[in-house]
């Protein structure tokens, strides 16, 4: 008789469900691990991603504390049981790990471990992780119980749509990386292209400066006043692409923060004022707050460099289990019409992109000289 928490197809559905939520590779391995755990009644569960060189890239234990963990020392070896496992690429349900003659012992600082469940993840014919439990909680007369057949074909299926789940976010996660060398690639050109323009510019004028400043000195000093002020653009241009080529710290600071941080900076590198308020905003999932901060990005980029404004304001709130950002202009603004042909320009399609990725909407309010209204709402997790 079974003695785990939760079972029957409902549990199973849950364990699921809670693996597909997850986009990010490292949350994606943690909730595989604590759903087998908590499915199967285990003391013990731990998920193993193998390297190229007899190790493991990424390893995740449930059941283990901090503290214990960290006592534990470096990450396993393929060795053993996990190296049987993973090159095999078999099922293993052993009655009592220890006795097992692949065996090699473990850390003093290790839980004593007995019956022990460990399968392969594959995708296709890779081997792309083991998953393997430790300790099944129940009743032991005579030293009996222990991870059952009927255990092995639960975690069998778990396996299989971890599986999916691990493919989806490194898919996912490749798809960020690229999209963030995008968007490097971009302003870099548009850094090269902007400041480039500045400096011929900025030696044209002192040229022109130096060839008056013996026969016309009123001359001169108005040219001097033009390189002055070209040189101050440069600088904008500059400090602004630093702080858009600087990395987000979404899973450190949180959006709000992070966006705080941001705009203060740019709100000291142009003439511009740029002000953020928020208000009663919750935690979204991951993707969503990333959409969030690069579509704000891209209208502060347009905004600030395009629409001739002195003051952009943002402001993010929270409606229902998601979040609205807008950010407004007094700049000179456009006419909607010509949105079509001006939208490639004004990054308006990736902006579109980015919140249809999320589920969200994305609408753009201008007018001639009446300023620039973007926003975008985003649902909850």
């Amino acid at each position: 008789m079974s003695h785990r928490p939760s079972s029957g197809l409902a549990a199973v559905s849950t364990a699921l469900l809670a693996m597909s939520r997850h986009l990010e590779v490292r949350d994606v391995l943690k909730t595989i691990v604590a759903s087998a755990r908590e499915l199967l009644d285990a003391e013990y569960a731990a998920l193993g991603v193998p390297d190229d060189h007899g190790g493991f890239a990424q390893f995740v234990v449930d059941g283990v504390s901090d503290a214990q963990w960290k006592a534990i020392g470096p990450l396993p070896r393929q060795h053993g049981i996990l190296a049987s496992m993973l090159q095999d690429a078999k099922p293993e349900r052993l009655a009592d790990v220890r006795e097992d003659p692949r065996f090699e012992g473990w850390p003093a600082a290790h839980p004593e471990m007995s019956d022990f469940l460990g399968l392969p993840i594959k995708d296709g014919d890779e081997t792309i992780g083991a998953l393997f439990l430790a300790n099944k909680r129940c009743p032991r007369p005579e030293g009996g119980c222990g991870f059952t057949e009927d255990d092995e074909d639960l975690l069998g299926i778990l396996a299989q749509h971890a599986a999916i789940a691990l493919t989806n976010a490194r898919l996912y996660e490749r798809s960020r990386e690229l999209t963030i060398a995008e968007e490097r690639s971009r302003l870099a050109h548009e850094l090269h292209d902007a400041v480039s323009q500045k400096l011929f510019s900025l030696r044209l004028t002192a040229q022109a400066a130096a060839a008056l400043v013996d026969r016309d000195p009123g001359r001169a000093k108005g040219e001097l006043h033009q390189v002055a002020t070209l040189a101050a653009e440069a600088a904008d241009e500059l400090r602004a692409a630093v702080v858009e080529l600087r990395p987000a710290a979404l899973d450190e600071d949180g959006l709000v923060d992070t966006l705080r941080t941001q705009i203060q900076v740019l709100d000291r590198a142009h003439t511009a004022k740029v002000t953020f308020d928020s208000r009663a905003i919750r935690a979204l999932p991951a993707p969503q707050e990333e959409a969030l901060l690069r579509v704000a990005q891209e209208a502060l980029h347009n905004a600030l460099r395009h629409s001739e404004a002195d003051r952009v304001d943002v402001v993010l709130v929270r409606r229902g289990q998601g979040a609205v950002l807008s950010v407004t202009d007094n700049g000179r603004g456009f006419e909607p019409r010509t949105v079509r042909r001006a939208g490639r320009h004004l990054g308006l399609v990736s902006m579109r992109d980015r919140a249809s990725g999320v589920g969200g909407t994305l609408s753009v309010e201008s007018a001639p000289g009446k300023g620039t209204t973007i926003e975008m709402e985003v649902p909850g997790g």
